[in-house]
């Protein structure tokens, strides 16, 4: 078979992109192998160049996978790829959401490349359109236990508050204090914004701005349906931005009300 398939594999492991890039090119139905650590670059290769599948993570600095789901959306002017996710994260709601924006297949790391390898012929068959309206198959994970910091970051994804501010980082090591003590947010300025910023070697105010810059980055990315679905209720409109106390005490007993069930 000659060489058809364009690909484009974006993640920020640079030793997963090397190993992942050499196996692609050795197959024969492979024309070649793209890569991006970041979702800034990958969406600006995808704006210039003809990419068959992409193949990417959803935790990427700069710009998110859910964030390059969501340009691509915007775009009727070009030809969109087929998308496969590949993710340690099997949280329902984020694998769900990815679903309903466009990814074909959700795959959980570890995986094979043989596996991969096998995806991407069958994703690159979906842009005949017979074949299309015979397969669309989304390979959901079998969601197991997971931790809690994957189920933090399920939350941030499903939301919208990017990994690469520092408020995201600040924001989970906040809930995961109030989750194993939650009397703490009552002493959120006296006791975990300082907390919070030993940890990370900053000062309590630079704590307190980033997570309140953290969750307007959310809420100006207007995700308010996603963010109510999660809870349950609807809870919040637009303009109803929390405090920085209400959003952590919410989250933390969410997770751990989960835990119990």
């Amino acid at each position: 078979m000659s060489k058809q398939v364009k690909v484009l594999l974006v993640d920020d492991s640079q030793v997963q992109l090397k190993e992942c890039k050499q196996y692609l090119e050795q197959q024969q139905e492979v024309e070649e192998v793209r890569i991006a650590n970041n979702g800034i670059d990958a969406y600006e290769i995808l704006e210039k160049e003809r990419i068959d599948v992409v193949i990417m993570d959803l935790i990427l600095p700069k710009m998110d996978g859910f964030g390059i789901l969501e340009r691509l959306s915007t775009r009727n002017d070009m030809d969109k790829p087929e998308i496969m996710v590949l993710s340690a994260l099997s949280q329902e709601s984020v694998v769900k959401r990815a679903c309903e924006m466009g990814v074909e297949y959700y795959m959980i790391k570890p995986f094979s490349p043989q596996m991969l390898h096998k995806r991407i012929i069958e994703l690159n068959n979906l842009k005949i359109p017979e074949v299309r309206r015979i397969v669309r198959t989304v390979q959901k994970p079998t969601i197991g236990e997971k931790s809690r910091d994957e189920k933090i970051t399920g939350v941030f994804l499903t939301i919208g508050i990017p990994a690469h501010i520092k408020g995201y980082h600040y924001l989970r090591e906040a809930i995961k204090v109030v989750m194993d003590n939650e009397d703490v947010i009552n002493r959120i300025t006296k006791e975990l914004y300082p907390r919070v910023a030993k940890r990370f070697n900053a000062t309590p105010s630079k704590v307190e701005r980033a997570i309140r810059h953290a969750i307007e980055v959310a809420w100006a990315r207007g995700r308010i349906e996603n963010i109510n679905g999660m809870f349950g209720y609807n809870i919040y409109g637009k303009n109803d931005k929390p405090t920085n106390g209400e959003f952590i005490a919410l989250v933390a007993d969410k997770l751990k009300l989960e835990q119990i069930a």
